[in-house]
């Protein structure tokens, strides 16, 4: 079974899990959470682990929690410029991906002068 096959049937089977687990959860507004879950992040990492050994997955997840952390802070961004500054949507896209960018690739110059 190639990889990206493997990827997929993985993480179907864990978006299905999390899916499960929502509709059995109170209240439904918490159920979304899990709905969301990074099952194909998860799939990818195991399979990293298996394939490539505990390093690469390392480097792998350290590259997900950068994008992760900088996603928050473009979400915020973007409702901050949205609801509070009343910018244009198009206009606090472009600028709030850049300020993604910045703090995902920051991110990872520190990462990299940490270890």
């Amino acid at each position: 079974m190639s990889e990206a096959l493997l990827r997929f049937v993985l993480g179907g089977a864990v978006v299905s899990v999390f899916a499960i687990l929502a509709d059995v959860l109170r209240p439904k507004s918490f159920a979304g959470l899990f709905g969301a879950a990074p099952s194909v992040a998860l799939a990818s990492l195991g399979l990293a682990v298996a394939n490539h050994g505990a390093d690469y997955a390392a480097v792998e997840a350290t590259s997900m929690v950068a994008g992760a952390v900088a996603l928050g802070v473009y979400s915020l961004s973007v409702c901050y410029l949205l609801m509070v500054r009343r910018w244009h949507a198009l206009a606090a896209t472009i600028f709030c991906l850049l300020v993604w960018l910045a703090v995902a690739f920051g991110l990872l110059g520190l990462g990299g002068a940490l270890t």
